[in-house]
């Protein structure tokens, strides 16, 4: 039986709770400090995973900036760059994206009726797995846990921050706020309406 790799959820928000606002530029809400805690989170990971909206929007890289950080990884016998992860429905994705063609491994989890979409658009830039005819956030950490994973960093978006919190999925979470006010209705957020179980699990009571 595969273990779940421990789920640190990443998030960076205005004081109304917006992950950006709806320019067409990303709107940058970490600091340099907060960007290094990120890239220090990162190099501590075995895989980062962001939702393919996030690509779509965002196209990042997702790699470890600092060059210590990264030899350090080496040293460890680990590779440079964790494993990349999205997570898409529909296979729109972009394979001329910078995410698929810097870094290590690259790993899409999509259901059946788009696995065929993904592969063709894809071909060999990344492994694909299906996790059946819906998205089963259970089915996929077993196949990290699977793979190796026991650290898994979850950059967003909104939409996965919601899934993995509504199914008390998520073990820990980094909550960081800048001090701006986005104040736009259709601005992304970092939770959508959901039902489920609430959260991070709460730490056993000291006897």
């Amino acid at each position: 039986m595969a273990i779940h790799p421990y789920v640190l959820l990443s998030a960076a928000v205005s004081v109304d709770g917006r992950l950006d606002d709806t320019a067409r530029e990303r709107l940058v809400l970490s600091n340099r400090r907060d960007l290094d805690r990120v890239d220090r989170e990162r190099a501590a990971a075995d895989a980062i995973l962001v939702g393919a909206t996030t690509l779509r929007r965002d196209n990042p890289r997702l790699l470890v900036a600092s060059a210590e950080r990264r030899a350090r990884r080496v040293a460890s016998g680990q590779q440079e760059h964790p494993l990349k992860v999205t997570v898409t429905g529909s296979a729109e994705l972009d394979a001329g994206l910078a995410f698929w063609h810097c870094g290590g491994e690259k790993l899409v989890f999509t259901v059946d009726g788009a696995l065929s979409r993904a592969r063709r658009t894809l071909g060999a830039l990344a492994d694909i797995v299906s996790t059946g005819p819906a998205l089963e956030w259970p089915l996929l950490l077993d196949e990290l846990g699977r793979r190796g994973v026991e650290r898994l960093l979850v950059e967003g978006g909104g939409t996965i921050h919601t899934q993995l919190l509504a199914q008390n999925l998520a073990d820990e979470l980094h909550f960081v706020v800048a001090p701006l006010l986005v104040g736009e209705a259709a601005a992304p957020t970092f939770l959508s309406p959901a039902r489920g179980g609430g959260g991070c699990p709460t730490p056993p009571k000291k006897k």
